[in-house]
């Protein structure tokens, strides 16, 4: 984990995770590491007005503000509301690893477990666990389905053979990509390995996270224009606060103004936010 550790502590890239916003009338926010309160707020997200709080495993840039989220969805711990969804590790604990999330916080909302390839709904949302091979054993990705759209998050993960049919069916894939070109670091993955889960997904628009520090000072938008080239599938590098219209998706080929580059307004319809 070095290397997300100084992407972490230097703060080069914000770690506050990303938002899914009126998914099928649901707020959710996914992996909420170091800032994901402040940034919320920032950028003029309510995290009081959050369903869900989904965490993917132990590794603090991925659940440092889970707590201070909760308080906020329950209103300071007053209301029994929201639901929180999680790894083993990050809900009770396995081994070395967690558990991050206090008893205290989870007596107010509904909580659930999930190994990979278990489900859970959501009101109109289906929620799988995705299979990872990571530090943290119990790390999970999560594929979320809706009549409308499918968006699948790889979290932290090497590439494997089989990751491809855990994501397969997403319109939106959202993955972390540590290092550029084939640059591999273990447990994480690079462009290249990008490059061959896109193939084997085939999303309408692929989304690189989580970037390592070597990748944010080598011009990541370059590397995504590059695995764009070699896949013809659109690939960008997420940029802190960036917004993507989802509902856009559907309706027409998306423009770098769909990205929320000009400041485009957010938490409306269908609207994802990295922070």
């Amino acid at each position: 984990m070095v290397v997300d550790d100084f992407a972490t502590i230097t703060q080069k890239r914000m770690t506050g995770g990303l938002r899914i916003d009126n998914l099928e009338g649901k707020n959710i926010h996914i992996d909420p590491g170091p800032g994901a309160l402040i940034r919320s707020y920032q950028f003029g997200l309510n995290p009081r007005r959050l369903d869900a709080i989904i965490v993917s495993h132990s590794h603090t840039d991925h659940y440092t503000d889970a707590e201070v989220l909760i308080e906020a969805m329950t209103r300071g711990m007053t209301r029994s509301k929201g639901t929180v969804i999680g790894s083993l590790s990050v809900i009770k604990g396995y081994k070395d690893w967690g558990p991050c999330i206090s008893k205290y916080h989870l007596s107010k909302t509904e909580n659930i477990i999930l190994e990979d390839g278990e489900t859970t709904k959501l009101d109109n949302i289906k929620i799988t666990a995705t299979k990872t091979i990571h530090g943290d054993p119990t790390c999970i990705g999560f594929k979320f389905q809706t009549p409308r759209i499918t968006i699948s998050y790889t979290s932290d993960t090497a590439y494997f053979n089989e990751l491809g049919s855990y994501h397969r069916g997403a319109d939106v894939l959202i993955a972390s990509v540590i290092r550029p070109d084939n640059e591999h670091i273990r447990g994480h993955m690079c462009s290249d390995d990008f490059k061959l889960l896109i193939e084997n997904v085939k999303p309408k628009l692929a989304i690189m996270t989580h970037l390592g520090m070597k990748m944010i000072f080598n011009d990541p938008d370059g590397e995504a224009l590059r695995v764009q080239e070699d896949t013809d599938t659109r690939v960008i590098a997420a940029r802190d606060g960036m917004c993507i219209d989802l509902e856009q998706l559907t309706d027409h080929q998306l423009t770098l103004d769909d990205y929320g580059y000009r400041g485009a307004p957010v938490a409306q319809s269908g609207r994802a936010r990295d922070s």
